[in-house]
């Protein structure tokens, strides 16, 4: 077993002269509890997570990293890794013990001859985008603009791009990591060739990533279309959506969501603040290129119909998940989404907590997600369709009302369920279900590369694979 166990419970203080020391010895800050800035450094997304770590560091550079790495170590502390902070299951942050925290690494050098950008740890999408946006370039995002971009590749990377760009993992060339022995490595095709199979999909298990460099693919333009019904309509748009998707090309992305309709100009009245069916189209291309693909669609007579033609950038801001709300997420990868199944998906909205920024949401994959490469750790690409609800709410007292909406959603559509997951859309949910994650296979050298590199499973603040 692992020997960080008996540490789980423990809160730790650290001695004030070695504290000190550490601080000295760091380009970036240092943050403890009384420090006028504690409170900020430790929110998180997810407003459920309210945990209190005893030491913040502000890393500015890998050799930050590797230095916070060996205090936390000698420290006898837990250790976070924080990137973007986004993760619904809060394990950016632990009590009582060390968050390495990544934000202020967040530089992005875009190399245009090359297609490549070579991305910080602490970066943010919208960093990634708008460094990438004068080139006329992009690659698969999340489909936020506040999502960190290291633990979402990490993850395996799905986005509004993927079934043209395949997932952000698909576009990675290299990582540079620091191991549990504060070692600086690098992974990629020819050096550290299974520790660079493992960080596709096997997320933060193996070190601090530090860098990344992804491959990026010409994109000038792209049209978001953004259509709304009332909720009894669901059942007959979600068919004619399923059987469009299944034939597009794969410059189409988008989802049904529902949710409640937004106070936009382009809303009528009577349906602001209330369940609505949406369909969202993103469109790799023009605006009239999108009408005449998304035809069938369109011609379904929405009640608000919104189009836009935007750089990459601003299309993932326009969806971004406001900050500050309980989140409850999880999801189900479906081999087909028959008539029975849509019946139960459109169903299950009216449980949706209205108003509020909660989705009830059917994202399609294939193309180019479906043909990437099979061998990655990545068992859930093969799915056509995911179920994702998508829970946000402001009140505790929904907790329980939010958590069981995402619960019954998930049962409604298990009987079509591939099992396989993806882990970056579920918080924790025991062992099968993360072992499901990677494929049972996989998971085991998964354990494998996790035994070289962090043996003694410095990191296990994440979706936890035991050393092997």
């Amino acid at each position: 077993m692992a020997s960080h166990t008996a540490s789980h419970t423990a809160s730790h203080t650290v001695d004030d002269t070695v504290l000190a020391g550490f601080r000295g010895g760091l380009a970036g800050d240092v943050i403890t509890p009384g420090d006028r800035d504690y409170d900020e450094a430790r929110t998180l997304f997810n407003a459920m997570i309210d945990r209190r770590p005893a030491v913040v560091a502000r890393c500015e550079t890998a050799r930050d990293v590797a230095e916070a790495i060996r205090f936390g170590r000698e420290n006898g502390l837990e250790i976070a890794v924080r990137g973007g902070g986004h993760g619904v299951a809060g394990m950016a942050l632990v009590d009582g013990g060390l968050v390495v925290d990544l934000r202020r690494m967040h530089a992005v050098t875009v190399d245009p001859r090359a297609r490549t950008a070579r991305v910080g740890g602490g970066a943010t999408m919208s960093r990634l985008d708008r460094a990438t946006e004068p080139y006329g370039l992009a690659t698969t995002g999340g489909r936020v603009s506040t999502t960190g971009v290291g633990g979402f590749v990490l993850g395996g990377g799905a986005g509004w791009l993927d079934r043209k760009f395949g997932l952000a993992s698909d576009n990675l060339l290299e990582v540079e990591l620091v191991t549990a022995d504060g070692d600086t490595v690098r992974a990629s095709e020819d050096e550290n060739p299974e520790l660079f199979w493992a960080l596709h999909g096997g997320g933060g298990n193996f070190g601090v990533a530090t860098s990344f460099t992804l491959r990026l693919h010409p994109l000038p333009v792209v049209t978001a279309a953004l259509l709304l019904w009332p909720p009894e309509a669901g059942p007959d748009v979600v068919r004619v959506y399923r059987d469009f998707l299944e034939a597009a090309p794969d410059e189409v992305g988008g989802g049904v969501i529902h949710m409640t309709a937004p106070p936009e100009d382009f809303v009528p009245g009577d349906m602001v603040g209330r369940l609505a069916c949406g369909v969202l189209i993103t469109y790799a291309g023009e605006t009239q290129e999108m009408r005449d693909v998304a035809e069938p669609v369109l011609g379904l007579s929405p009640d608000a119909e919104m189009a836009t033609e935007c750089s990459y950038a601003d299309l993932q801001c326009l969806f971004d998940d406001p900050p500050g709300y309980r989140n409850y997420w999880s999801a189900e990868y479906l081999g087909s989404f028959p008539d029975p199944a849509v019946d139960r998906f459109c169903a299950r909205a009216a449980d949706l907590i209205v108003p509020s920024p909660s989705q009830h949401v059917l994202f399609p994959q294939g193309g180019a997600v479906a043909r990437g490469p099979a061998h990655y750790p990545i068992p859930w690409r093969r799915a056509p369709w995911v179920v994702h609800p998508f829970g946000l709410w402001e009140d505790p007292a929904d907790d329980e009302r939010g958590r069981r909406w995402v619960r019954d959603a998930r049962a409604d559509v298990e009987p079509w369920s591939i099992g396989a997951v993806y882990l970056n859309f579920i918080g924790r949910e025991g062992e099968d279900r993360l072992v499901a994650g990677f494929g049972p296979d996989n998971h085991r050298r998964l354990a494998e590369v996790k035994a070289r590199y962090d043996p003694e499973n410095v990191f296990h603040f994440n979706h936890n694979i035991e050393p092997a």
